[in-house]
């Protein structure tokens, strides 16, 4: 081969091989404590900003939309407002359990909760959540909002970045279990 052709060949093989070892599974152990994946979800759910509500439907297929939530509690708890006409809140009701999904804001990784919600129409914990940009959905006095409550059971949690990386094998991603 003549050096060009080899130039360009190592920079394609290098190109190619690079992204894998820096994205891919590795085979370096990774077993984060509860207290590192605890911090990385809160630094990726607060720089994601939005997340993704995922509910069931009557026929079991999953319905997926982009919500605003409010920061999660101490306990991962989140609120959402929405409105009670909307398809969610019967799905909801028909069946609590739903996933949520935050992804990082450079794509890096992401947090899944995956958990309980249940609808909530107390007018004290309506007023203690309401951003004033929704405004313009509820015209009439906010008539018609109401609350999603998401009580978590499990959360992944994966962030190459922050040395947060699924098991090599199975690519399984740690979790932190709720009581």
């Amino acid at each position: 081969m003549n050096q060009l052709t080899k130039l360009i060949f190592s920079a394609c093989l290098i190109l190619i091989v690079i992204p894998f070892k820096i994205n891919g599974q590795t085979n370096e152990p990774n077993d984060p404590t509860e207290e590192k994946l605890i911090i990385a979800a809160r630094e990726i759910i607060k720089e994601a900003g939005t997340c993704v509500l995922i509910t069931l439907d009557d026929a079991s297929h999953p319905m997926a939309r982009i919500m605003d939530p409010f920061p999660p509690e101490s306990d991962f708890t989140v609120w959402f407002g929405t409105n009670s006409k909307s398809r969610k809140v019967n799905q909801i009701k028909n069946n609590p359990t739903v996933t949520l999904y935050y992804q990082d804001s450079d794509t890096s990784g992401y947090v899944v909760i995956h958990g309980k919600a249940q609808i909530v129409d107390d007018q004290k914990e309506k007023e203690k959540r309401w951003k004033e940009a929704w405004e313009a959905f509820y015209p009439n006095n906010r008539e018609g909002y109401l609350l999603i409550k998401v009580a978590p059971e499990w959360m992944e949690i994966l962030s190459y970045p922050r040395g947060i990386r699924g098991d090599p094998t199975t690519w399984k991603t740690p979790t932190v279990i709720f009581d």
